[in-house]
């Protein structure tokens, strides 16, 4: 049977302001397998969000369990949370979050700079991590250089850089036009399929979520749902290769 990466039990999240309380997630129970592609989906508001924070060791005030990597990340001192954060999550984000001063090269191997072990050639691990995202050829480049497809993908091998079994993704294709979220998507199908990540991204779209493996539905802070994925890509990325997608 595959291994449970991530266990929530009775997870709560609370809010406060003076005397007004905001209840962002409510008794969430999840389990997510090592492989599984999981789609987080429910409107604005719904605690997407918030659930994918815990998960990543970002927001520990929090009620309930939440055990990542065999980790309860609540009980996890700063030290271990951050070395936690560093070898077994990836994080890409909608906006990127490049720093434009930095080559490509540069972006990736940030992760270097906050691990608890010495890392030997980062910019060796760097320029792979270019290579398995379609653009190698970019190692170099600015961000400024750059179209939105390829920061992502960019954002996407520095999350890649420390090899970790997870990958965290907080709407990942809703500053990208459609082809281009397209290609994205089949980035992360490959990831998972090739590469055995497990894949947790919160998203409004249906595309995203054909993708999946797991479509689990948020509902002021409660899971209503767990439904099948549609385990597929749409044909828009299908017969491009890495580096034609990555022109986009």
């Amino acid at each position: 049977m595959p291994e449970s990466l991530i266990q929530f039990q009775g997870v709560n999240k609370v809010y406060r302001s003076g005397r007004v309380e905001t209840h962002v997630l409510r008794d969430v129970d999840l389990e997510v397998e090592q492989g599984q592609f999981v789609a987080i989906v429910g409107t604005s508001g719904s605690g997407k969000s918030t659930l994918l924070n815990i998960v990543g060791g970002l927001d520990r005030d929090y009620s309930g369990k939440a055990l990542v990597a065999r980790e309860d990340l609540a009980q996890l001192s700063d030290a271990r949370l951050s070395h936690f954060r560093n070898e077994k999550v990836g994080f890409v984000f909608q906006y990127f979050n490049l720093l434009d001063h930095l080559s490509c090269a540069e972006n990736v191997a940030l992760p270097a700079m906050f691990a608890a072990r010495h890392m030997t050639d980062p910019r060796e691990r760097a320029v792979s991590a270019l290579k398995r995202v379609g653009i190698g050829e970019k190692v170099n480049d600015l961000p400024a250089n750059l179209s939105g497809g390829q920061k992502q993908r960019v954002a996407i091998a520095r999350a890649l850089f420390s090899a970790p079994p997870l990958l965290l993704c907080d709407e990942p294709t809703g500053n990208l036009d459609s082809r281009t979220g397209q290609q994205i998507i089949e980035l992360f199908a490959s990831l998972n399929r090739e590469d055995g990540i497990t894949m947790v991204i919160v998203t409004h779209e249906a595309r995203v979520s054909g993708a999946a493996h797991r479509v689990v539905r948020l509902e002021d802070g409660r899971v209503v749902d767990h439904e099948a994925g549609g385990v597929g890509v749409d044909a828009g990325g299908e017969g491009l290769s890495p580096a034609e997608s990555a022109e986009e």
